[in-house]
């Protein structure tokens, strides 16, 4: 059974939390649908919209998809001048369109504060479909984008000056991922999903628990992207990073090593965040050199075992 509808067709529902759902039409062809949207996390409206809009794509990604149609959910203020919210959906457009999808319609409300990004449509071979709920024991973790948007976005609406620091976060999230999706189907990935609002502990917490297993992660291992360590120290913290770090509870075990700043940077809720992707050992080179053949940096940061009692245990 599949969500609260069972239905043979519906091969991916929300029972495990996975990033989108899966429907088959026939042997050849299933959609992939999802939605996503949120406030303005950058001060640019065709930056934010971009952004937004390749956030919503990503779940499509996660599962091995590849999207072809996309619908504009939006809400603006009567008070937003016109220029702003045409920028806003621009963005959305220019970025669908580089997927190699199509904006095809959707819906404006009146809201007090803007918020954008997309429902999706995406197709996947039925059975290539990759989920969270398939992780296997010995599988290796990779990671294909730093972490820390969260951080640096909040650092912003702070009023930091950030300069190359906000770049960086800027391309990270602007950069579709799509070419890691298709390295990880390419690799036979056994489970993925994509690093979002619970952050990586929290999404690699739920892969595990409906994967039956445990979920090492190295803290070490982890790319980080630059300036957001110093920005925590600085008590920058967004206040969704707090809540998912409280919602660990007895599900995460943490290595006495690790201090607050740890904690926090693997809880921080990223904004088109990468994949974390778990591999059989004996594919992870071949998914390591793939993904850097297409420019994008992999990164071993753990390993799947045998359930040990918690769903992640969190290492130095």
């Amino acid at each position: 059974m599949n969500g609260a509808v069972p239905h043979p067709d519906l091969l991916v529902g929300f029972e495990h939390g996975d990033d989108a759902a899966v429907y088959r039409l026939d042997e050849r062809v299933a959609l992939v649908l999802t939605v996503d949207f949120f406030a303005p996390i950058v001060d640019d409206p065709f930056t934010y919209g971009a952004i937004a809009a390749a956030n919503s794509m990503s779940d499509v990604y996660a599962v091995g998809g590849r999207p072809i149609t996309a619908l504009n959910v939006a809400a603006f203020p009567r008070s937003l001048p016109f220029e702003v919210s045409a920028e806003i959906l621009r963005g959305g457009a220019a970025k669908v369109a580089e997927a190699g999808a199509m904006i095809v319609g959707g819906h404006t409300v009146d809201d007090v504060e803007p918020k954008y990004g997309l429902s999706v449509v995406g197709v996947v071979e039925p059975g290539r479909q990759v989920q969270n709920s398939t992780a296997e024991s010995g599988d290796v973790l990779v990671l294909t984008k730093p972490l820390g948007t969260g951080v640096v976005t909040t650092a912003l609406k702070n009023g930091e000056a950030l300069g190359e620091v906000l770049d960086a976060a800027v391309r990270s999230m602007l950069r579709l991922n799509r070419d890691a999706s298709e390295a990880m189907v390419s690799a036979r990935a056994h489970a993925a999903t994509d690093v979002t609002g619970f952050g990586i502990v929290g999404h690699l917490m739920t892969m595990m628990r409906a994967s039956g297993t445990t979920g090492q992660l190295s803290r070490s291992a982890l790319p980080v992207l630059p300036g957001v360590v110093k920005l925590l120290e600085g008590g920058i913290a967004p206040g969704g990073t707090h809540r998912n770090l409280e919602s660990c509870g007895e599900s995460v075990t943490w290595s006495e090593a690790l201090g607050e700043i740890d904690r926090l940077l693997m809880c921080d809720p990223q904004t088109s965040g990468g994949l974390l992707i778990s591999v059989a050992e004996g594919s992870v080179d071949g998914l390591l050199a793939d993904l850097d053949s297409r420019g994008v940096t992999g990164t071993v940061v753990g390993e799947v075992t045998a359930f040990s009692g918690s769903a992640v245990e969190v290492t130095g």
